[in-house]
């Protein structure tokens, strides 16, 4: 009866999101509903009821009948295309909360790398001065004269 399936969405986020929309009769029928007039079979069906009801005489031009059950059809159709649009804007958020979240987190641990990146430079450099202190020679393996300043390194 209805047109093909959604595709089950393999973002953590949107899962926990369908699975929720489940739990619930109403948004269950307003999905389905919304997912069958939004097919092409509707469009058929409706392209050989109102052939079938004109042909057919059923009623007699100018089709009053007709044109009611159509707008009030056409009423609860887009009642169910504003749905539809709902559900597409909670799955949006849901997907920009969850991008958020990532990059927060991501922040966070950017912040920590950075840290670590810090305190390996600054331990790094407090071994290096300390083997340059021990060490009668300098880096480039010539002697270094004593002095009182560090930038007074003779070569």
């Amino acid at each position: 009866m209805s047109a093909r399936p959604l595709p089950i969405p393999i973002n953590p986020a949107l899962l926990q999101h369908a699975e929720e929309r489940r739990q619930h009769l109403e948004n269950r029928i307003a999905d389905q509903i919304t997912r069958f007039a939004g097919s092409m079979l509707f469009v058929y069906l409706h392209i050989i009821w109102f052939a079938a009801w004109i042909i057919l005489g059923v009623e007699h031009y100018p089709y009053g009948l007709l044109t009611m059950i159509v707008s009030l059809e056409a009423i609860f159709l887009s009642t169910f295309v504003m749905i539809s649009q709902n559900r597409a804007d909670e799955k949006r958020q849901v997907l920009a909360d969850h991008q958020w979240q990532t990059v927060q987190e991501e922040e966070h641990q950017n912040e920590e790398l950075l840290n670590l990146s810090n305190q390996i430079l600054e331990l790094t450099r407090a071994i290096h001065a300390l083997s340059s202190a021990r060490s009668p020679t300098g880096t480039n393996g010539t002697q270094q004269a004593a002095s009182t300043s560090p930038g007074d390194a003779r070569l």
